[in-house]
Formats: C-alpha cells, structure tokens, sequence
C-alpha cells in the first residue's frame, strides 16, 4: 500500500503483457490471489494519458515517459492485521506484534512471503521484522 508521507523507498518492476490498464489490473489481481471484487481498491492503476500520478508517487510520470511506459499497475494491499480498516497505517512495533503471534502454517506463510521479498526491497518494516525475528532474505 503507497504510503503519502512516507520515506522514499527502492521499487523493482517489471513489463506487462497487457493491451490495457484494464487488462493489467486483472493480470495483477489475479496473481497476487487478491478476489475479483477487490481489483478496483486493492490494484492501483494510472495512465499517463489521464494526468497526475498518486501523491506518494510524484515522479511516476516523469519516470515512465524516460521508460516510454503509458500506464502502471501496483498492488496496494492493506497490512493484515485483525481488525484493521482499509487504509490503515500500521506501526512497526504492531507489524512485529502481529507476525510474532502467528502460528502452524500462518506464520510459515509469513515468515516465506517476507523471506521472497527481493533483498533491495529495504524498508523500515523489513529491518525491523529481520532485527527481531531474524527473518533474512532468502539466498535465492
């Protein structure tokens, strides 16, 4: 999920076999396992053609015209803690509260999912969770 106001933080992205936006959002919900009924909240999109990029993103058009991209696509997943609406901003110390208390196959879950996230992917998050829990990166 964009965070406006948040620190600027390294991104890794890759082309689409897509003719639309349309068809990008469905490619990526599909894939992220994200139900069909959420594509329209839980897959950002922007087209250059329509203007402005989303404010956490102020370098989005600047960036994809040097790409000659016209559209990008983005998961923007709320964090899964119980009981949380959409768009809430969850703190470090409540991420590693929650991943602390999972169990069984959950935290497997969790612990492969964070371990996947490429290495440049260096966020706050991902220090804090590999400090405490000592959930490195994978070798891969």
């Amino acid at each position: 999920m964009l965070n406006e106001g948040g620190l600027p933080v390294r991104l890794l992205w890759a082309l689409m076999d897509a003719t639309n936006i349309e068809d990008a959002r469905r490619a990526l919900g599909a894939r992220e396992g994200i139900p069909e009924k959420n594509w329209p909240k839980h897959v950002g999109a922007w087209l250059r053609q329509e203007g402005a990029p989303p404010a956490a993103m102020p370098t989005l058009n600047q960036w994809a015209q040097s790409c000659s991209i016209d559209g990008v696509v983005w998961t923007a997943l709320p964090p899964k803690l119980n009981g949380r609406p959409d768009g809430y901003r969850a703190t470090s110390d409540e991420v590693t509260a929650y991943l602390t208390g999972l169990k069984g196959r959950t935290r497997e879950l969790a612990e492969q999912y964070v371990r996947n996230a490429p290495r440049q992917i260096d966020t706050p998050f991902r220090r804090r969770i590999e400090a405490e829990l000592h959930w490195s990166p994978s070798e891969d």
